[in-house]
């Protein structure tokens, strides 16, 4: 099996990386935290005590790290390993971060001219996915460097879609999730209308999730407590997805459409709302806690 480097052990990154190790890849891997480290250790794998530690000799390096800024100076740092010799020719990187598409054709360019194939690959499926191998991953880059990169999505992920070239993972991620956070609201505004006009939260369910008005955020994920499958709603709105990760999801979106000169009006409102509820103390919520500060609750 491949040696894989992983970069970002955060909550998404440790449990992708445990997948990877108990699929039989051997694992160095890399955090700024201690603590990440230390976790690391305790799972099975080898903590690097840096990026290019953690790198050399790798077949494989996965980075799940928090923005454009950071991806850009990890992706340095490949490219510093990869001419110095330490990280294999023709090795491939995984970026599977959220970032903005520039950040992302930025690192695949660096990747590139160090002689590294390249994918952007960022995820759905949440911590969940994440501990459960169920992710979906939305990748960009050549074909070659799709087909070197799938046999390790395929570990971590239930679901691989090759959207295009380099960036075009991150374009579909923050497309979808425009969506998700401008449908969610909808969802949140109907159900506490529902409650004020006096019906009730199975009632309203039983209609829109089989009529006009059904969609994911309604079926699958309902913001109202007590209704549909288990949802945060339920569990006090301890996040699944939390709130402060939507945000940023749709500042992605919008600086997006302001590079493309497209307008985004529902977009941009989404953007403003979560911004509130971020600021009023909602950030760690789930992102269906919109409801309750539309309940006042």
């Amino acid at each position: 099996m491949g040696e894989i480097a992983f970069i970002g052990l955060g909550n998404m990154g440790l449990p992708m990386a445990r997948n990877l190790l108990s699929a039989g890849r051997s694992v160095s891997a890399f955090d700024v935290s201690e603590a990440a480290r230390a976790r690391a250790t305790a799972e099975g794998m080898r903590a690097a005590a840096s990026v290019a530690e953690a790198v050399s000799g790798a077949d494989v390096v996965v980075t799940m790290l928090p923005n454009g800024a950071i991806l850009s100076a990890v992706y340095a740092e490949l490219s510093a390993a990869a001419e110095a010799g330490a990280l294999k020719a023709g090795a491939v990187a995984i970026d599977s971060s959220t970032v903005d598409v520039e950040s992302a054709r930025g690192a695949h360019a660096t990747a590139t001219a160090a002689g590294l194939l390249s994918v952007d690959a960022p995820v759905s499926g949440g911590v969940g996915g994440a501990e459960a191998g169920t992710l979906t991953f939305m990748a960009g880059g050549s074909d070659e460097a799709f087909a070197a990169a799938k046999p390790e999505l395929e570990v971590m992920g239930g679901r691989i879609v090759h959207c295009g070239g380099p960036g075009s993972g991150q374009a579909a991620k923050i497309c979808n999730n425009m969506l998700l956070g401008i449908s969610m609201l909808g969802a949140c505004e109907a159900f506490a209308l529902a409650e004020k006009l006096g019906l009730s939260g199975q009632a309203a369910f039983e209609v829109i999730s089989t009529s006009s008005g059904s969609c994911w955020s309604v079926n699958t994920y309902c913001p109202a407590p007590g209704v549909g499958p288990e949802s945060p709603a339920d569990r006090d709105y301890a996040p699944g997805f939390a709130a402060a990760l939507m945000l940023k999801d749709l500042m992605l979106s919008q600086q997006a459409a302001r590079a493309s000169g497209l307008t985004t009006p529902m977009g941009a409102y989404a953007a403003e709302l979560y911004e509130k509820f971020v600021a009023d103390g909602g950030g760690e919520k789930d992102f269906s806690g919109v409801m309750a500060a539309l309940r006042g609750g």
